[in-house]
């Protein structure tokens, strides 16, 4: 029977991997979730796979212990509908420590081999300390030369970059060619597509000077993380708008969820989103009550952030808490969705 599969919660990436993760993850959204023993011990969590058939991090079905890929194998046509592959990859992500400077390539780069590809996203501002933001794109009047020469001195290249405070519910969405960061003291969900078949690339412009211990401990004695300058040169889209001009075009301020208003589907992003954005599809569901999920040809996947949600079909009910995902087949159709104070974010790669 094709129906939604809840995810197990501790897809965790380990310290080493992330090492500017924090514990808001497993303290504030994962608290009352099911964890395996050595991911509940780990030191600090900087991203959770929520929704993944990613090799390095499959998502597991928290009833039957098997990958989520393995049930897209089992009925293709009712998983995925009209999409050619499982292009999704949702992950809560939470930074203690200001991430690399990175950018992603475009899906038809010339210089990437068959199977790599580019990785378009979209981010959702879930908490803020005070004073914390992304960096995206270069400031107005950076050039290339700039940027090169900053590198090769070693110096301080978040000064060439546009810093933009953020606070709950802030969307944006990050295509190929921008540069970008997240700061420390931001939790968020991201969304990505990743076309099936293909490797999403990250080309690394500046980690901010840091080295690292085998254990992904800042240490001045360790070993700094790869840097791909070349080709993070070469896909910047030199000619784009920048500053207030780029956040018009990617961002929207949506504000914090109403959790006791009447539960309904807000868009976010998408093709015809308030922020228009053809790679990825996002929606926010909120409030307390009942409401309806539309049918969609194409696989979704729902990450609750607050409250509980209970997605109901004609012969099947599953219900997700906070910090739990749903993957959501396209076979189901229409979905009834009953909100407790509940706040998810659905997403899909149409």
């Amino acid at each position: 029977m094709i129906r939604p599969r809840l995810l197990r919660a501790d897809n965790f990436t380990p310290p080493a991997r992330t090492p500017w993760g924090g514990t808001r993850l497993r303290a504030r959204f994962k608290g009352g979730a099911p964890l395996a023993a050595d991911k509940a011990a780990y030191r600090v969590v900087g991203e959770s796979w929520e929704v993944s058939v990613e090799p390095d991090f499959p998502s597991v079905d928290a009833e039957d212990e098997r990958t989520l890929a393995a049930h897209i194998a089992d009925d293709p046509r009712g998983w995925l509908g009209d999409a050619d592959g499982f292009d999704l990859l949702v992950k809560l992500l939470d930074a203690d420590d200001a991430l690399s400077v990175q950018i992603h390539p475009s899906d038809d780069d010339a210089a990437l081999a068959e199977d790599e590809g580019g990785k378009p996203e979209s981010w959702y501002v879930l908490a803020a300390e005070p004073g914390a933001g992304l960096y995206l794109g270069f400031e107005e009047g950076v050039d290339e030369a700039a940027v090169r020469a900053t590198l090769e001195a070693q110096g301080d290249l978040s000064a060439l970059l546009h810093f933009v405070p953020v606070a709950p519910g802030d969307v944006f969405v990050i295509d190929a060619g921008t540069p970008h960061a997240i700061g420390p003291g931001v939790t968020l969900v991201e969304r990505q597509r990743v076309r099936a078949g293909r490797r999403g690339l990250t080309y690394r412009y500046w980690d901010w000077n840091r080295r690292y211990d085998a254990n992904g401990r800042r240490n001045a004695g360790g070993a700094p993380r790869a840097l791909h300058v070349e080709r993070a040169l070469a896909v910047t889209r030199w000619d784009a708008p920048r500053g207030e001009a780029l956040l018009e075009r990617i961002r929207l301020r949506a504000g914090a969820a109403d959790l006791e208003a009447a539960a309904r589907v807000e868009p976010l992003a998408g093709p015809d989103g308030p922020v228009r954005f053809a790679p990825l599809e996002v929606a926010r569901i909120c409030g307390t009550g009942t409401t309806t999920l539309p049918a969609a040809p194409y696989p979704r996947g729902l990450t609750v952030v607050e409250g509980a949600v209970t997605l109901r079909g004609d012969d099947w009910q599953v219900r997700a808490e906070r910090g739990r995902s749903v993957a959501v087949p396209a076979g189901v159709g229409a979905v009834e969705v009953a909100l407790e104070h509940g706040h998810a974010i659905i997403a899909a790669a149409p």
